[in-house]
């Protein structure tokens, strides 16, 4: 069963599951925080509590303590899956907003990177527009390998995904079609 939070400067709940809740509620550090009444969304897409608090007389000044929720979580429930270079935590269904433990996992860099959502100004990650014709590259030990050359943006990302999952597997990068013009076998792929 899940637990919806409800954030402080967003019209969006955080997702957790009942029993993590339960037993966050319950630590007196965060409840002298007010921890779950002030959750915000970050600009990042995380949830995070931060509150910055004024130091007694003889250290003079402020601290800021933050919290970043999904951190939180993993390291409490799952930090016995933080081996080797996976040290970052990410959300599987791409939702930074579901806390609960079946969508959190840890990663490492190379992969959180590939996972990140794209900033292309097509909206596709690995293609780019070259002239009328839309090229497909991918990121491979540090270098773009070129896919090859396609007729729309969604051909495109569609030949990245195919490459993805043939180097990567499930911890490639898959782009989500958005066009009405393919089928939609092919939009999934």
């Amino acid at each position: 069963m899940s637990h919806r939070i409800p954030l402080k400067n967003a019209s969006e709940a955080a997702l957790l599951d009942e029993q993590v809740f339960y037993d966050l509620a319950k630590d007196p550090h965060l409840k002298e925080l007010q921890f779950f009444e002030n959750l915000r969304l970050h600009s990042s897409g995380c949830v995070v509590f931060q509150k910055t608090f004024k130091c007694d007389e003889a250290k003079k000044g402020y601290r800021t303590e933050t919290i970043y929720l999904h951190k939180l979580i993993a390291e409490r429930y799952l930090g016995h899956k933080r081996v080797g270079e996976r040290k970052l935590v990410g959300s599987l269904n791409g939702d930074k907003l579901d806390c609960r433990l079946e969508n959190l996992e840890y990663r490492s860099r190379s992969v959180a990177s590939r996972k990140r959502r794209s900033s292309s100004k097509i909206g596709y990650t690995g293609v780019y527009k070259e002239n009328n014709r839309y090229r497909a590259v991918i990121s491979v030990n540090r270098r773009s390998v070129h896919i090859g050359m396609f007729g729309t943006a969604e051909e495109a990302a569609l030949a990245y995904n195919k490459k993805s999952l043939e180097l990567y597997g499930k911890l490639g990068k898959i782009n989500v079609i958005r066009s009405r013009n393919l089928p939609l076998a092919d939009r999934a792929r």
